[in-house]
């Protein structure tokens, strides 16, 4: 079986999926989220189950999916000891001179549809998905400073530091 058949190219649906960035990483799941401008929201994430290998940048914009090279493969399969589940392959525009080469081995992966905040919103609507750290923000639960005493001057007190500029 070749490598094209076994690790076809990444097809993903349908969108505007230029901008692209790591969302969450850890031993179990690497998830990428891809949108036309992630400052407030994402529309598309990939979720890899039980990453084993990820070689690409943090940020990148418009990847080309294609099937991994059998060096890739072999390359892979020598350093898990095993062929894995899934591989995806792509480059992408990191910002430099020339596109980096990508590689993604894992045991699952999931494509992720949807509207995801970047930012918190009180009136979102039920069921609203927000990216990973977005919290609602915390109320303040002290009660406000007090005021200053009055001076005995009756002035209110002076807020510059230093002696007091004279006056004509």
């Amino acid at each position: 079986m070749d490598t094209a058949s076994r690790y076809p190219a990444l097809r993903l649906p349908e969108g505007s999926w230029w901008d692209w960035d790591v969302l969450a990483w850890d031993s179990g799941a690497f998830r990428l989220a891809a949108g036309v401008d992630l400052t407030y929201h994402h529309g598309l994430e990939l979720h890899f189950g039980d990453p084993a290998f990820v070689s690409c940048p943090t940020v990148f914009h418009d990847p080309a999916f294609r099937a991994p090279t059998a060096d890739e493969l072999a390359t892979v399969t020598r350093r898990l000891g095993e062929r894995p589940a899934v591989l995806v392959a792509f480059e992408a525009d990191a910002d430099g001179r020339e596109p980096v080469p990508c590689l993604i081995a894992a045991a699952r992966l999931e494509i992720v549809r949807g509207r995801v905040l970047r930012y918190w919103r009180d009136d979102a609507p039920p069921g609203q998905r927000f990216a990973p750290g977005v919290r609602p923000p915390t109320r303040r639960t002290d009660p406000p400073a007090a005021a200053p005493p009055p001076s005995r001057t009756g002035r209110p007190p002076s807020r510059t530091a230093g002696p007091a500029a004279p006056t004509d």
